[in-house]
């Protein structure tokens, strides 16, 4: 070893032993043996989960109580330890959980976990005391208590303190959007749903690891990676109860069937996609079916026309933050919305969808809906703002 001094009548053998408690021959550190004992007893909890084995799961310690995720259909649980914090009996660990529902989820959900541990002395067997979201995680449905569980044909809907029988009703209205969904859109995608309906809207925000006040008027949002065709996400429709009970009959089966749109086109979305696109193509899919008149559905963008003050361009993403003015906010969705509906009516339902997938396909923002434009609809993003700024005339005015 280059530069090491040697000790007078002192053998290399016995300096490895003096010093094998804090570095082996070779010079690296000695791996903390609690690492690999933590993720032992997280393998045999993960296995628990699976076999819905309760007394099995007790043994690994406390965290979630069992009976809370018991009921989910699960397909794959597994635990990974990122990072471990030791000191003495205790331990703290920065853990990554992965589940797949299943019939469900291609994809596996994949979330930040911490997980407090502790044993009784050296050499005894290490157990969970706490089992929380990470830092910047969402909770999972079962960090909010008792999961139930109500199927539908095309929907599985996890509902925490709700009745079952709103359960039920959201599972009818899930098994109506796929099918609509699918009569739009011929994408591969599974044609199942998952939907998420918390206690309140504190507990939709707490699912999406942010405050409430960013979700407040939002009837529900859909989760997932966009572009994944290759590993295809699990996307979760999650309710606001506050905001959708608010809602019509018509109201409540266009923002299911709205959100399950997104679902069927995540993975032909991407960074390149607009939101005035995306959020446009999912409501009109959602109206398709409906007779409502374009004034009715689109009352804010409808009174500004009626006052001459006619968008001069189609909504920018900024447009759609959530914590946007509520007006501005409606006339964002309304434009895109009436955008969608015009390329649909002036071209054709199989040119609107092969508009969604052009822009999509492009790589990058810059670009994309111009290049779209003309090769898909035979214009220039000119003449299509102008057509659309007439369109909104003669339908809203």
């Amino acid at each position: 070893m280059a530069g090491r001094t040697r000790v007078p009548g002192w053998s290399a053998g016995v300096l490895c032993l003096l010093l094998v408690g804090l570095v082996g021959c070779g010079g690296g550190s000695v791996a903390d043996p609690a690492r690999a004992e933590v993720q032992g007893v997280l393998d045999r909890r993960a296995a628990a989960v699976l076999a819905h084995d309760a007394a099995a799961y007790a043994r690994t310690g406390a965290g979630a109580r069992f009976g809370d995720l018991s009921a989910i259909p699960l397909a794959a649980w597994s635990y990974r330890v990122r990072d471990l914090d030791r000191s003495g009996d205790t331990a703290t660990a920065d853990v990554e959980l992965r589940y797949r529902v299943e019939g469900y989820d291609r994809g596996a959900v994949a979330t930040g976990r911490t997980l407090r541990l502790s044993r009784d002395g050296a050499g005894g067997r290490w157990s969970v005391d706490s089992d929380r979201p990470a830092k910047k995680s969402g909770q999972q449905p079962w960090d909010q208590g008792e999961v139930e569980v109500v199927r539908g044909t095309h929907s599985l809907v996890l509902g925490v303190g709700q009745p079952t029988g709103t359960l039920r009703r959201f599972a009818g209205l899930a098994d109506r959007a796929v099918p609509a969904v699918a009569d739009a859109w011929d994408g591969d995608w599974a044609r199942r749903v998952v939907v998420v309906v918390p206690r309140s809207l504190e507990g939709m925000a707490g699912l999406l690891g942010s405050p409430a006040s960013s979700y407040r008027g939002i009837a529900a949002v859909t989760t997932g990676e966009t572009g994944g065709r290759e590993h295809a996400p699990a996307d979760r429709i999650i309710v606001n109860p506050d905001a959708y009970g608010l809602l019509g009959d018509l109201g409540r089966q266009v923002v299911l069937t709205h959100e399950t749109t997104h679902v069927a086109t995540r993975a032909d979305t991407t960074s390149a996609t607009p939101l005035w696109l995306s959020e446009g193509y999912a409501d009109w899919v959602g109206y398709r079916d409906s007779a409502r008149a374009a004034a009715e559905a689109a009352p804010e963008l409808a009174e500004a026309v009626a006052q001459g003050e006619v968008p001069a361009r189609l909504p920018t993403d900024e447009d759609f933050g959530f914590t946007a003015d509520a007006q501005e906010l409606a006339r964002a969705y309304e434009g895109g919305w009436l955008a969608c509906r015009m390329i649909a009516e002036q071209w054709d339902e199989d040119r609107l969808d092969a508009f969604y997938r052009a822009v999509g396909a492009h790589g990058e923002r810059a670009g994309a809906v111009e290049d779209a434009t003309r090769s898909v609809l035979g214009t220039t993003q000119e003449d299509f703002t102008a057509r659309w700024r007439e369109y909104l005339r003669t339908r809203l005015g």
